[in-house]
Formats: C-alpha cells, structure tokens, sequence
C-alpha cells in the first residue's frame, strides 16, 4: 500500500508498505482524510520535540472501517470514524485519575510510532470515534479543535470571562471557538494579520490585536485596565510564551496549549506579584472529542472555511514544502485519499 514516510528533516519520501492484518481488539480503517498540523510541519523542519526518524506522520485522521470484529463500541465494517492518535497505558497514575491524555507513557500516532499517511492502519476499538453523521472533512478536524476544547476545559473558564489567545493557528483557533461557546469575550494576538481577521470571521474573537503593536497597551485599554483573566498561548513559539507572563490579571491563569523545543524562563517577581497559575494543556480526552462533535452538528463549527488547502496524497510531497510558506496563508491544509 502506498505511504509517505518523513526520512529525515525536510525528507518526505513514498514508500510501498504491507497491509496491517487485523488483530484483537482493533479495526483496520482505511484512511480518506489527513490533516496536516503544525506538529507534522515541526517534524518535517525537525524541531519537534519527542521525535524520531524516520516516521509516517499524520494523526488528524478520518477513515472508513475495511474490516472489524465483534466489538463493545457498536463499530461494524463501512462505518466512518476519526481516530483518537494518544495511546495511553491505562495503568499509570495519570490514567488511572482519567488523565489519559498525559499519560506518563503516552504514545502519540505520528510522533512517537508510525501515523496516518498511508491507505490502511490499524487503530484499537477504543480509539475510534463513529461519525456517520459527520462529513469526512469534519470528521478529520475533531483531533486539532478537540486540543483546544481541553485547554478551554482544564482553564475551567466561566461565562464573562475576557481571555486572550495568542496564536491564531488551527489550535489556536480552536481555543477561540470553544471559549466563545463558554460564552467568553475573546481577544486574538498574532502578528499575522489576514489571520487575525480570519479570528474575527470563523471563530468570532470579539477584538484582535498585532503583537508589533503595543501588545500591552492595547490589551490595558480593550480591558479597561484589567487584563485577561485567562491567557492562552497556542503558539509553540519561545519568545511569545515568555513575553504571555505580561498578559494575564493580577490572580490571572496562563496556559500554555503549544509546545516548543526549548527552555521557558519567565520573572518570578513578575510571577509571584500577580499570583498567576501557569499552566500546560496536554491532547485532548473522548470528552473533548464529543464536545466537538456537539459544535459541528449544532452548525457551530464551520468545517469548510477552516479548511484552506488541499491536496491529493498523490501530490503531498510536492504540496508539503509550500505550505511552510507563511504567505501560502494555510491555516488548515486537508489530504485526501
């Protein structure tokens, strides 16, 4: 079967792979959709951290069931799903709290063993979600939005709460939707600003701001001299997520929903004078996935504007280079199968 395995950085090569064979406890799903995301971007440029090559990537994965046996989950052969990529232990101490999603021996698809970027793949029964109500484009795009449910959810946000979000990605964008649902006033940060409208036209961020542009001062005023009650850095970016520690209220939350390759340093004055709670998002729990799914069959979600790029698995490789290209405006990139 066809697959596209990432060699070494900024080396994506097509490989002829054996089918998976079925085996207990799993389903072999033949994969449609695969989103690209600023994970599979940071492999291929080699600056993701966990990482090792060479990998299949992708994990924001929606598929078609080929062949499934008797299972508890209601899945038969033909049912489409989207695949939940964090295979837990189930045994540890995270696991054992429901902290499935920081599993202390965690194991993502695409990261720490081979992903989504092939025709077939075996994922066990309880990692499969059934979407047969949901478009295949939707369905793929419930693994990005569903990272930005959590950090929503672990910030337990409350209803008039004014939050920033800075980075105006697809997880960042993410955040935005979930925060708006929790009926927040949401401020976006980027120093992009076609994505910044973007913010205020899909995820209806009610203000935005240009971090070139006197971040601080603008947020002083947009907040009447408060600040944010919650800061959420969606970035992955060193710089901005140690500048964020400027952003919260006095008694304000940071979290830090992207991940970056380097060490964080911040002003423990600073810290400690704001009595700040910092804290890190991790994936996403079935719990974040099916509030998700609640978005988009309510009409909340719009699947077709978030989706701004598309290729054939055919032309991947060619395609996979440009959409580095900040003036390429990808803010998310779909494959299709």
């Amino acid at each position: 079967m066809k697959t596209i395995v990432c060699e070494e950085p900024r080396v994506l090569k097509p490989i002829n792979q054996e089918k998976p064979q079925l085996e207990k406890g799993t389903a072999i799903v033949n994969i449609k959709r695969i989103g690209i995301c600023g994970t599979d971007l940071h492999a291929f440029t080699g600056n993701q951290p966990f990482f090792n090559y060479p990998r299949v990537l992708g994990h924001e994965l929606a598929g078609v069931i080929e062949s499934i046996g008797e299972n508890p989950y209601g899945l038969e052969q033909g049912d489409q799903v989207s695949v939940i990529p964090y295979m837990e232990c189930g045994v540890c101490v995270a696991c054992k709290k429901g902290l499935t999603n920081c599993c202390t021996n965690m194991k993502v698809m695409g990261v720490h063993f081979d992903g989504g970027m092939t025709e077939q793949i075996s994922v066990p029964w309880d990692h499969l979600i059934k979407t047969n109500a949901l478009s295949l484009d939707q369905s793929a795009i419930l693994e990005p939005l569903s990272i930005g449910a959590h950090a929503v959810r672990r910030s337990e946000l409350r209803k008039g709460d004014i939050v920033l979000v800075i980075g105006a990605g697809p997880i960042g964008l993410g955040v935005m939707q979930a925060a708006k649902q929790q009926d927040a006033k949401v401020i976006a940060m980027d120093m992009n600003d076609e994505r910044l409208t973007f913010s205020k036209q899909w995820a209806n961020a009610d203000d935005t701001i240009n971090v070139l542009n006197e971040p601080v001062e603008q947020l002083m005023q947009m907040t009447n001299g408060d600040m944010p009650s919650i800061v959420f850095d969606a970035t992955g970016n060193s710089k901005s997520m140690m500048d964020a520690f400027e952003y919260p209220a006095n008694g304000g939350k940071l979290v830090f929903v992207g991940l970056v390759k380097s060490d964080i340093t911040f002003s423990d004055p600073l810290f400690h004078s704001k009595e700040l709670t910092l804290m890190a998002s991790r994936n996403a729990t079935k719990e974040d996935f099916d509030f998700v799914i609640q978005a988009i069959e309510s009409g909340y979600i719009d699947a077709d504007r978030y989706i701004t790029h598309r290729s054939t698995f055919d032309h991947l490789i060619n395609e996979f280079e440009n959409w580095l290209n900040p003036e390429s405006g990808v803010v998310k990139a779909m494959v299709e199968l």
